[in-house]
């Protein structure tokens, strides 16, 4: 015997249809009969007495009575003909909106976890679908995802665990090579050559130290641990990133022009807004050309803020500039090491974004260049006294 909890969707799928179709059957039978009926009523038949006569006369009365008799069969067969082919019609229009209906009935669970595993991204692991219902196969495919979900979860964990712990451990063999050149350098007698050795090593021991930074901003980022949670008006941080950008935009006598409106407030970590806003404009100037230009804007849109920054140069492929805001990707470069940077400006920027509940957005400018933007949920803020 088939308990109710076990049914599978097979099962009811089974049932709900068949009863469907049994219906219609009922149905289709029924209207068949009446409108049968119905013609049997409606045949006119002579009903006046024939005289008795002679055999001739006795055939020739048997005679129409077969003909009335095979007229009215045939009117009855005509009628009962064109009542099925109605009540078919009627009812096959009837079965397929009533087996749809139910059909979406039955396959709303599925939809619901479809719907449910598309929002799910790799920021937000953490969502299970938590399906509840009698254990059929929805339910163990809800589960499964469940526990899919479950096994990526405690990887990308490892993973920004492994990240952050490799980059922390290397820094104390860095600080002590750091010290030991420093001391190998300082000796009184030391050569030329010496010296411009150590010079080198320290630029790269200065880029692996940067690049150390980046892995552990990164993935601080991407652990979502946000401290220490505040108001920060980006605006403000904008403006004193070009700050502090000052020698290297005259170096290259770029041309920047700010529109940062006020009050741009969003909600976080403070530290990790600030980092991303510096290496927006890090990258602004430190990938521009010569006599280039900054163009820096932050205004208020649906429930957010955004701060845009454009700049100059060649015209860019879309698809290479997709690529920037994945670790260590540079436009026209496949490794790491570069004077330049360690290729996770943008990746760290994308992903302190995405803490926050925001996102970055890079476009290639049809006239060369760049566009940064980033788009952040926002704070209102409140007016001032006497305003």
């Amino acid at each position: 015997m088939i308990r109710l909890r076990n049914r599978t969707v097979g099962l009811r799928f089974t049932i709900l249809y068949a009863g469907v179709f049994l219906v219609s059957g009922i149905g289709l039978l029924s209207l068949t009969f009446l409108l049968a009926g119905e013609g049997r009523h409606s045949v006119p038949v002579d009903r006046r007495p024939t005289p008795l006569g002679g055999p001739d006369e006795l055939r020739q009365h048997v005679r129409r009575l077969q003909e009335q008799l095979a007229e009215v069969n045939a009117q009855h067969s005509r009628q009962l003909l064109a009542g099925s082919l109605l009540a078919l019609t009627v009812m096959a229009v009837v079965s397929v909106l009533a087996g749809r209906a139910l059909a979406r009935r039955v396959l709303r669970p599925l939809r619901t976890i479809t719907a449910a595993t598309r929002r799910i991204t790799a920021d937000d692991l953490h969502r299970r679908l938590s399906v509840s219902g009698p254990a059929d196969e929805v339910k163990d495919l809800a589960d499964t995802v469940d526990d899919l979900l479950g096994r990526l979860e405690a990887s990308f964990a490892a993973q920004r665990r492994f990240v952050a712990n490799a980059s922390h451990e290397l820094r104390t063999p860095l600080a002590t090579m750091r010290a030991s050149l420093d001391v190998a350098v300082a000796k009184p007698g030391v050569t030329r050559q010496t010296l411009v050795l150590g010079d080198r090593l320290r630029t790269q021991l200065d880029q692996v130290d940067r690049l150390l930074d980046g892995l552990l901003v990164l993935a601080r980022a991407q652990h979502g641990a946000l401290t220490g949670a505040a108001d920060v008006d980006l605006a403000r941080l904008a403006a004193r990133a070009i700050a502090d950008h000052t020698g290297g935009i005259a170096a290259k006598r770029l041309n920047v022009t700010e529109d940062l409106r006020a009050g741009m407030v969003t909600r976080g970590d403070a530290a990790l807004l600030s980092r991303m806003v510096e290496n927006v404009v890090d990258n602004a100037v430190t990938h521009n050309e010569d006599d280039g230009f900054i163009r820096l804007e932050t205004f208020r849109e649906d429930a957010g803020v955004r701060l845009v920054v454009e700049t100059g140069g060649r015209v860019l492929d879309q698809r290479d500039v997709d690529r920037l805001a994945q670790p260590f990707e540079r436009l026209g470069e496949e490794r790491t090491g570069s004077e330049n940077g360690s290729g996770l400006g943008l990746s760290i920027v994308a992903a302190i974004a995405a803490a926050h509940g925001g996102r970055l957005e890079l476009l290639a400018r049809p006239r060369g260049g760049l566009r940064v933007s980033i788009a952040l949920p926002s704070v209102p803020v409140p007016a001032e006294v006497g305003a």
